[in-house]
């Protein structure tokens, strides 16, 4: 087995093992779920941080291997897919400003809903501008690619044609099943930031897809 493979079946025995125990502390005892383990600044959320960061470094990879390569157009759109991840990263811990102490800017202060230097929490009035404007679009276009893109690439056609020229890398119908699983483990829970576990999730399943996707040779 290759070291990408062993990294990849670590990666789905640790998302089993986090779901489990996000199960077990939801019920056994949602205190400590919500103010230790998925609390601001709490363990699920630097390891969200940490797996979309390194997801960004992957496909850096694959740009700079699509680059050598000569499919510089696939190159490009790679490199900006790494750039939002390395964003989301940025972003899930508010660019590190907690970490480090400093201030945010008037602006921020303003029209932050945690007054934090971050773009996901900002609010125009009563409104949270990310969550209203991006927030149920995002969502569909998650679901789309884990679950409908592993189910009509092996059939070929112009979509499948699409994600290959893109250099998108395709799901696997195991990615599918373990987005599916925790959707629905997570909207059954009735606990507090529950959907810090299903960002981690999220982020750890995108590493899975992006070391070993469907069209590994269309993709790095």
């Amino acid at each position: 087995m290759s070291f990408i493979r062993k990294c990849d079946t670590a990666l789905m025995g640790a998302i089993g093992l986090i779901l489990i125990a996000t199960v077990i502390l939801a019920f056994a005892n949602p205190t400590f779920f919500t103010l230790v383990f998925a609390a601001e600044d709490g363990p699920v959320e630097y390891a969200t941080a940490l797996f979309l960061l390194v997801a960004s470094g992957v496909l850096a990879t694959h740009a700079a291997s699509l680059w050598g390569g000569g499919r510089r157009g696939a190159a490009a759109l790679t490199v900006f897919y790494a750039l939002l991840f390395f964003m989301a990263a940025g972003e899930e811990v508010s660019w590190g400003q907690r970490i480090i102490g400093w201030e945010s800017g008037d602006f921020f202060l303003e029209n932050n809903k945690q007054n934090e230097t971050n773009l996901h929490n900002l609010m125009v009035g009563d409104v949270h501008l990310t969550k209203s404007l991006f927030g149920p679009v995002l969502t569909i276009c998650i679901l789309l690619y884990l679950v409908g893109l592993p189910l009509i690439y092996p059939k070929g056609g112009r979509i499948a044609a699409l994600a290959d020229r893109m250099a998108v890398p395709v799901p696997w119908m195991k990615h599918a099943a373990v987005a599916l699983v925790a959707s629905i483990i997570i909207a059954v829970l009735d606990v507090d930031r529950k959907w810090e576990v299903y960002e981690l999730i999220f982020s750890m399943v995108v590493v899975s897809i992006f070391l070993l996707p469907q069209n590994p040779g269309k993709t790095r």
